[in-house]
């Protein structure tokens, strides 16, 4: 004889309202802090595009030596990424956001400093390796807190962060090129790199004093919340277990993780290929002033934040990343070809800019959603860092081959099919690594 349980209606939707409450509580608590701490990263990264509208004229250097200086940065953040996840498991994340929070300020506050091109590279190179393990390990930092059903919406909210750093960094580092330039003594560039540097320090102490390294009773949450929260992970949790070489060398083993660091790869490399050379890229669509050109540029960062948001909610509400993926990347690429027919054409340039700027926001927190759900619990940590640093590599590359490329012909329209190659690339073989149920272990 079978016994059937009936759950009252009522009470499955007291539970849901609950874990509402208690998700609203969680992200109010993590995601403003994490979501601050990767705008003021991004700035750090990407405030070189507008610096070199001064600093390349100062300091007598070339096009293809800001190309390698963009790039470089991306080697060292490649080469410490995997060790910095893994030692997040096992001294905690306050104190691995701390190290990492404070190191990259200062070392992105020095850059100030630098007048040949070897100091520039040595200093990009430095802050790379103090920020490395940063994106990984907020990623993985939400495996301890939500459910593969909420991850996707979570990661797509923190991965907006730089579409707003975008926004922001162009009327800011513009302002500041232009009116706080001889302020003090110091030039303008010289004044975006201490004023967007030194904010990580402060935020490194805050985040540190703020957060939790793992849901645990007492402070801001009660015993039964955190029984909440672990239930509610089930198989989809994070593993509470230590990081080790062993588990490193089981990534490796995996083909799929290495086709997933190849996707990875593509498209973090055309991304930041954009991100670097879209102010010089409206320079040469006839806008002189930097105030304007940072204006300018905040237009597709607005448009690409909202359809960030409304992308990660679609994926997670279908359970679904690849065809979002390749969805993002065609948008993409459209916006991408109309920029070379419009070339040199101020407003049809920025249309095309902006519907591209839609496609390649949402990309990034589609793929790695992706990752994270294809990946088994106990490899979690290094998988996404090795993934994730295989794909920083194709940031290191492609600025560098791109300014050489930019430099040799004369003209920016190289480069872009370049990019549009790469993310005609990437989703392609996204949809034959990941079948329609292996994109996500939560869809399985």
């Amino acid at each position: 004889m079978t016994t059937t349980t009936l759950v009252s209606p009522h009470s499955a939707d007291a539970t849901i309202d609950a874990d509402e409450r208690l998700y609203r509580k969680i992200s109010w608590r993590i995601l403003p802090l994490l979501i601050l701490a990767y705008i003021v990263s991004y700035l750090d990264r990407v405030n070189i595009g507008y610096a070199q509208l001064q600093m390349k004229d100062a300091l007598g250097f070339s096009t293809a030596a800001f190309g390698i200086g963009a790039g470089i940065m991306f080697l060292g953040y490649c080469l410490f990424e995997v060790p910095s996840n893994m030692l997040l498991e096992r001294i905690g994340a306050r104190k691995t956001f701390l190290r990492i929070m404070v190191l990259w300020g200062l070392t992105a506050s020095a850059t100030m400093f630098v007048t040949t091109p070897l100091q520039f590279y040595v200093v990009r190179f430095m802050l790379g390796v103090f920020e490395a393990g940063f994106f990984p390990g907020v990623i993985l930092y939400m495996t301890y807190w939500y459910p593969p059903a909420r991850r996707g919406r979570m990661v797509a909210i923190f991965s907006s962060a730089p579409v707003v750093a975008g926004i922001i960094a162009g009327p800011l580092s513009g302002a500041t090129l232009k009116f706080m330039d001889h302020a003090a003594g110091l030039a303008g560039w010289q004044w975006v790199y201490l004023t967007q540097g030194l904010p990580a320090v402060i935020l490194g102490i805050v985040i540190y004093l703020t957060l939790t390294d793992r849901p645990t009773p007492g402070g801001w949450l009660s015993a039964e919340e955190c029984e909440r929260i672990q239930r509610n992970l089930g198989s989809g949790g994070a593993a509470n277990v230590h990081s080790s070489g062993a588990q490193f060398l089981m990534v490796l083993r995996m083909p799929k993780v290495w086709a997933l660091a190849l996707v990875s790869f593509l498209t973090i490399g055309a991304q930041y290929t954009m991100v670097f050379w879209i102010p010089t890229l409206i320079k040469s669509w006839g806008v002189s002033d930097p105030f304007h050109i940072g204006l300018y540029s905040a237009l597709p960062s607005l448009l690409g934040a909202i359809a960030m948001i409304f992308v990660g909610r679609s994926s997670d509400r279908w359970l679904e990343r690849r065809w979002h993926f390749a969805a993002c990347c065609a948008v993409t690429v459209i916006g991408l070809f109309a920029t070379t027919l419009t070339l040199g054409q101020l407003m049809p340039s920025m249309i095309a800019m902006c519907v591209m700027a839609m496609g390649m926001a949402a990309v990034t927190p589609v793929l790695t959603t992706a990752e994270a759900d294809f990946l088994p619990k106990e490899v979690a940590a290094p998988g996404i860092a090795f993934i994730t640093s295989c794909g920083i590599l194709g940031a290191a590359a492609s600025p560098a081959v791109t300014g050489i490329l930019n430099a040799r012909t004369g003209s920016p329209v190289y480069s872009l099919y370049l990019v549009i190659g790469l993310f005609i690339v990437a989703p392609a073989l996204l949809l034959l690594i990941l079948p329609a149920k292996g994109a996500s272990r939560a869809a399985a």
